[in-house]
């Protein structure tokens, strides 16, 4: 009875715990409501996932997670130096395409949403074969080296993850 009622109970958990965030001044209300969303999306979302993604390397996610979040900050820095102090004729914005070597679907969209959140780039494609990437940085003066800090940084580290 629960499992048809929870379907995702750490997505139920999770958006739970995003809407207390989200509210800004949690208290009962926000709860109540909070666990009525962690119910209802999930709920609502299952027939269009009928498999849940399993994450088996617990460890490799979470140092995945701190590099990212390592990356956010110091692209913040240094997209916010570039756009206060560099001339706009000596940036040289790019579009990259990027080969892909993971083949699960959540793979590939946790890698494009990573790109994506990271300032200074955006995943703009994925090929029809799901086989490349394409992707706009605001200033790359060596796409080769984007490319490949892009597979060895992050593409890597999520073979390791959903292998």
């Amino acid at each position: 009875m629960i499992a048809r009622l929870v379907p995702h109970p750490r997505l139920s958990l999770l958006l739970t715990l995003i809407w207390l965030v989200l509210a800004g001044q949690p208290g009962l209300g926000s709860l109540v409501l909070g666990g009525v969303l962690g119910i209802l999306i999930p709920l609502l979302t299952a027939p269009y996932w009928p498999g849940r993604p399993s994450v088996p390397n617990l460890p490799a996610l979470a140092g995945y997670i701190a590099v990212v979040g390592w990356d956010i900050v110091i692209s913040n820095l240094v997209v916010a130096r570039l756009v206060l102090f560099m001339p706009n004729a000596r940036l040289r914005p790019a579009w990259i395409s990027v080969p892909l070597e993971l083949t699960s679907p959540e793979a590939i969209a946790v890698l494009a949403a990573t790109i994506t959140v990271t300032p200074g780039t955006v995943c703009a494609d994925l090929a029809g074969d799901s086989r490349a990437l394409l992707i706009h940085c605001l200033h790359a003066p060596d796409p080769d080296a984007v490319r490949a800090a892009i597979k060895s940084r992050y593409e890597a580290r999520l073979q390791r993850i959903f292998a």
